[in-house]
């Protein structure tokens, strides 16, 4: 796992470390699987982990300009697109930003906690949510195709309350 996105909310997180890790899992899974991570994707990836908050394509685009004066929104959006479809990143629907996976290796559904205030957001990855929610589905005769749950509230810097 490329870092425990809950210890963000739990307060012991080490951000350096936790995208050096991200980093070096997506360069592992696309070796596996014969993808390119072209040093634009790597590049997106890393600006997205390195924010520790969700980030959107648009401050992507400009953190990329400052290196790349002719970097593009169709440019963002590949790279984007790319890293969503190996799992590398997950779009945050509710904010239309993103963030980085938490576990890129193991296929799953994404609960995320969501800070109303900071925008801290952290990942689950529940197998028993995601079990309930498709049981609950198939009873009313719903094929879930995809799973993401956003929950808003708020992170114990916040205001919330301390995990345990």
């Amino acid at each position: 796992m490329a870092g425990d996105v809950l210890s963000t909310f739990r307060g012991v997180h080490d951000h350096g470390r936790c995208t050096d890790d991200a980093l070096a899992t997506a360069e592992a899974l696309c070796a596996e699987k014969g993808l390119r991570l072209t040093a634009l994707r790597r590049r997106v990836l890393e600006l997205v982990w390195s924010r520790h908050q969700p980030v959107r394509a648009y401050d992507l685009l400009e953190d990329l300009r400052a290196e790349r004066r002719r970097a593009a929104p169709p440019t963002v959006y590949r790279a984007l697109d790319f890293l969503i479809a190996n799992r590398l990143v997950h779009r945050i629907e509710s904010l239309n930003a993103y963030v980085g996976c938490a576990g890129p290796r193991n296929p799953h559904v994404g609960q995320f906690l969501i800070c109303r205030k900071c925008s801290a957001v952290a990942e689950l990855n529940d197998g028993e949510i995601a079990r309930t929610v498709a049981r609950k589905a198939r009873g009313l005769g719903f094929t879930v195709e995809r799973q993401t749950i956003e929950i808003a509230g708020l992170c114990p810097q916040c205001g919330g309350t301390r995990a345990a």
